[in-house]
C-alpha cells in the first residue's frame, strides 16, 4: 500500500489555515457581537482582538505538537499518545458523525442558500445543489492532495482578496466614521458588561474556529518542523487582521446603530454604500467562502479516519491509500457520503449542527496533551517550543472549557439547545461500545 505523500508546503498550510476559518462568519458574526455588547464599538473591537489572541495561543500550542509529531491524524494522535486510545477514538467518532460531516453539510446548505439569492431555487433544488457541491469537493480530494490544495489556495486567495477590496471600498465611501468615537464606551457596567463580554468572546472564538483542522494533514506536510509554527503564526495574525478591518469597514458604512441592528451586516453595508444590486457581490463571496471551507474540511478530516483505521479502531478499508492518486480515497468518499446524507436530512441536520460544540472538548484536550507529551519526551529534542509555556496552552484550554460550559449552561435555558445537549450525551454514550467493538475486532485479528 503506497504511503501518503508529503506534498503540502508552507504556503499551502498557511492558506489552508486561513481558508478553514473563513466561511460565512466574517459576513454575519460582527453584527451579533455588537448586539451582545449593546452597540459598543470599543468593546466589540476588543473582543475580536482578545479572541484572536486566544486563538493564536491555541495555534502556537498545536504548532509545537504538530512539529514534534508530524503524523496524519493531528489532534487524534496527540490525544491518543497523551491520554489513551479511548478518548482519541471518541474524538474521531464525533468528528465523523457530527463535527466534520456536520460542518460540510452546514457549509453546503449555506452555499445553496446564498446561491438562492442570485437565482431562485426550490427546496428540492437547494438539496440537489448541496449534494452536488459536496460531490465536487469529494471528487477533487480523491483526485489528489496536490490538486485539492491548489483549489484551496486559489479559493482562499480569491475570498480574502474580495474581503480586502470590499473593506477598502466601505472604509473609503462609508459616511459614519465620525459616529464611532461616541460609541467607544458602553452603556453596560459591572457584572452585566462582564457577562456579555464573555458571551461575545465565545461567539468570536466560534468565528475563529476551524484552524485546528490543519493538524490532521501533518503527515503530508513538507518540513513540518518549520512549516507549522510559521503557517500557524502568520495565519492567526492574518485572520485577526481581516476580521478587525472588516468590522471597522462595516461600522464606517452603517454606523454603530445600523451595524448593531443588522443580522446580515456585510450585505447591508454593501447595499448602503454601493446599492442593493451590489449585494450579489457578497452572495458570490459567501459562495466561494463556503465552498473553500468545505473543501478544507474534506482535505483534512479524512486523515483522522485514516489514522484510526491504521490503529484498527475504525473500518479497515479507510486506511487504504489509492494506488494512483495516493490519497485516502475510501475515507474521503465515506465522509462525503455521510455529509451528503446530513445535508439532505432537514431538521435532523439542524440538530446535528447544534452539537458541533463538542469539538471544543477535544480541542482543549488536544492542547492539554502538550503537558504529558513533554514529560514523556523530556530527553528528546523539540524542534519548536511554544512561547510562554505553560501559560499559552493553559489559557487556550480555559477558553475551550468556557465554550463548552457556556453551551451546556445555555442548554438548560433553551429547550432546543437542551435537545442538542442530549444528542451530544447520546453520541458519547454510543462511542464507548463502538470503541470496545473495534478493539475486540483488532485483538481477534
Amino acid at each position: 500500500m503506497p504511503p501518503l505523500l508529503r506534498t503540502l508546503r508552507l504556503r499551502d498550510l498557511y492558506l489552508l489555515f486561513v481558508g478553514c476559518v473563513i466561511g460565512s462568519g466574517i459576513f454575519l458574526t460582527p453584527g451579533l457581537i455588537l448586539q451582545q455588547l449593546d452597540g459598543s464599538v470599543g468593546f466589540s473591537l476588543l473582543v475580536w482582538v482578545v479572541g484572536g489572541i486566544l486563538s493564536l495561543l491555541g495555534a502556537l500550542t498545536y504548532a509545537e505538537l504538530a512539529a514534534t509529531n508530524p503524523e496524519a491524524g493531528g489532534i487524534y494522535c496527540y490525544i491518543r499518545d497523551a491520554f489513551g486510545r479511548l478518548p482519541a477514538f471518541l474524538y474521531g467518532w464525533c468528528l465523523f458523525l457530527v463535527i466534520a460531516s456536520g460542518s460540510v453539510a452546514a457549509l453546503a446548505r449555506a452555499f445553496t442558500e446564498h446561491l438562492g439569492e442570485i437565482t431562485p431555487l426550490s427546496d428540492l433544488s437547494k438539496t440537489v445543489y448541496s449534494v452536488l457541491m459536496i460531490a465536487v469537493v469529494t471528487a477533487v480530494n480523491v483526485w489528489g492532495t496536490r490538486k485539492s490544495s491548489n483549489l484551496q489556495n486559489w479559493t482562499t486567495l480569491i475570498k480574502v482578496g474580495i474581503i480586502v477590496i470590499l473593506s477598502a471600498i466601505l472604509l473609503s465611501l462609508g459616511s459614519h466614521a465620525s459616529d464611532l468615537p461616541a460609541a467607544m464606551g458602553s452603556t453596560q457596567h459591572g457584572f452585566g458588561l462582564l457577562s456579555n463580554f464573555g458571551l461575545a468572546m465565545i461567539s468570536v472564538l466560534w468565528a475563529y474556529e476551524g484552524w485546528q483542522f490543519g493538524t490532521y494533514s501533518a503527515g503530508e506536510v513538507v518540513n513540518p518542523q518549520k512549516a507549522f509554527p510559521r503557517a500557524f503564526l502568520l495565519g492567526s495574525l492574518t485572520l485577526c487582521g481581516l476580521h478587525i478591518v472588516a468590522v471597522i469597514a462595516y461600522l464606517f458604512a452603517l454606523g454603530p446603530a445600523g451595524a448593531t441592528a443588522s443580522n446580515t451586516i456585510a450585505a447591508t453595508a454593501v447595499s448602503v454604500v454601493l446599492g442593493r444590486k451590489a449585494q450579489i457581490i457578497v452572495a458570490l463571496t459567501i459562495l466561494i467562502s463556503t465552498f473553500s471551507a468545505a473543501n478544507s474540511v474534506m482535505l483534512t478530516s479524512p486523515r483522522v479516519f485514516y489514522a484510526m483505521a491504521n490503529d484498527n479502531l475504525f473500518f479497515k478499508k479507510l486506511a487504504d491509500v489509492h494506488p494512483r492518486f495516493q490519497t485516502p480515497a475510501a475515507a474521503i468518499v465515506t465522509l462525503g457520503v455521510w455529509s451528503a446524507v446530513l445535508a439532505c436530512a432537514g431538521k435532523f441536520a439542524e440538530l446535528i449542527g447544534g452539537v458541533i460544540f463538542i469539538g471544543w472538548i477535544f480541542y482543549g484536550l488536544g492542547a492539554a496533551a502538550i503537558f504529558p507529551l513533554r514529560r514523556a519526551g523530556k530527553d528528546l529534542p523539540i524542534p519548536y517550543r511554544v512561547p510562554g509555556y505553560p501559560w499559552t496552552p493553559i489559557l487556550f484550554c480555559l477558553a475551550a472549557a468556557a465554550i463548552v460550559i457556556n453551551a451546556i449552561v445555555a442548554a438548560f435555558h433553551d429547550p432546543a439547545k437542551f435537545i442538542h445537549l442530549k444528542i451530544a450525551i447520546i453520541l458519547f454514550a454510543l462511542g464507548i461500545p463502538a470503541y470496545f467493538f473495534w478493539r475486540k475486532r483488532a485483538v481477534a485479528s
